[in-house]
């Protein structure tokens, strides 16, 4: 668990690290002038964007898509690696890998969304990617807001936590925005998606099913959640920070999101709840009230050791679960698709540059 909060201290601290001079003065002379922030406040392009952050739905916001930018692509032996820098709103550009297997035409969709802190390395790592894209699958990658390359221009106290309801919301309206820029590339199989996420990215996952029923498989692993006691018990939660958090005011803004609420409402036509009772990030108190609105006990999956977990995991992506139910609702999924989605608002995107 130190090890945990160390990383996170790190992260926080990281931007402005990487922005003081590291180098040796002779070779940071060399610099004729300093890139421009990320947060550029020349950049015009989202100056209508409105975000509502007291719901994981994209009714009440406008966020504007512009045409992604790919950085790179990659073939390796059995499937490709494409990074992409997507963007709806105002100094936030995300960094989107796309991997594709190699001979699939329109493959289905696995997403992934992995718990703060984890930054995107895990989606460069060859055996994870050669898994991901095992068995004729592609596979999605990105992290939520505030975490890793999406951290900076922001003072050191606002962080992951501290600015929950906003972490959560946007995070849950990327998960949207993915999906509308992966149905536009028309190379994917968008009547079959999964999702597999993991600590607060399955706090977002939930959030983002309960509103988007594109998400045909869910399967979450070890919820943030009922935030009242999450903030009282969590180790995770500094002990200098844990008062801030447990005033009526901030936990009044969480509890719009709170993933004990939404978890009943998910859309997904198969759903796994997956509980780690070693991991003491959830108190068991919270996985308790999770696990209680699942809404068919069957699909909860509880395991009491590490050993169990390795013994259950089928590949270093923990997405075998769902690469065996996603063909089981082929068809079901292609009838959804082509009738569309009512409450799903698709933006077109702003191809401005």
């Amino acid at each position: 668990m130190c090890r945990r909060l160390l990383l996170s201290a790190f992260l926080r601290v990281l931007p402005l690290a990487l922005s003081s001079s590291l180098c040796p003065q002779s070779a940071a002379a060399q610099f004729v002038r300093a890139l421009p922030p990320i947060a550029d406040p020349a950049d015009k392009r989202f100056e209508d964007v409105k975000e509502d952050w007291t719901s994981p739905s994209l009714d009440l916001s406008n966020l504007r898509p512009v045409q992604p930018r790919r950085a790179y692509v990659n073939n390796y032996t059995g499937y490709t690696v494409e990074l992409l820098q997507a963007q709806w709103r105002w100094g936030d550009p995300i960094d989107l890998y796309v991997l594709k297997p190699t001979g699939v035409e329109r493959p289905p969709v696995i997403l992934y969304l992995y718990g703060y802190p984890t930054d995107t390395d895990v989606f460069k790592d060859e055996g994870w990617q050669r898994a991901a894209t095992q068995d004729g699958f592609a596979a999605v990658g990105f992290v939520s807001a505030l975490t890793g390359h999406r951290y900076h221009d922001r003072p050191m106290k606002e962080w992951f936590l501290s600015e929950l309801q906003e972490t959560l919301a946007t995070s849950a309206h990327d998960v949207q925005m993915v999906l509308n820029y992966l149905e536009n590339r028309s190379d994917l199989d968008m009547a079959r998606v999964g999702m597999f996420a993991q600590g607060s990215g399955a706090s977002i996952a939930i959030l983002a099913s309960a509103v988007d029923a594109r998400i045909k498989i869910l399967d979450v692993m070890d919820p943030w959640g009922d935030w009242p006691a999450w903030m009282a018990t969590s180790p995770f939660v500094p002990e200098d920070e844990r008062p801030s958090y447990l005033k009526p005011e901030f936990l009044k803004k969480a509890a719009v999101l709170d993933p004990v609420d939404w978890l009943p409402k998910v859309r997904a036509k198969k759903l796994q709840l997956e509980q780690n009772l070693f991991d003491p990030i959830t108190p068991s108190g919270a996985k308790e009230k999770l696990g209680a609105v699942v809404p068919d006990p069957a699909n909860l999956v509880v395991y009491k050791t590490a050993k169990e977990l390795d013994a259950a995991s089928e590949s270093s992506t923990n997405a075998g679960w769902i690469k065996r139910e996603i063909p089981v609702v082929r068809e079901a999924a292609a009838a959804a698709s082509s009738a569309g989605t009512p409450n799903n608002r698709r933006l077109p995107i702003n191809r401005e540059r």
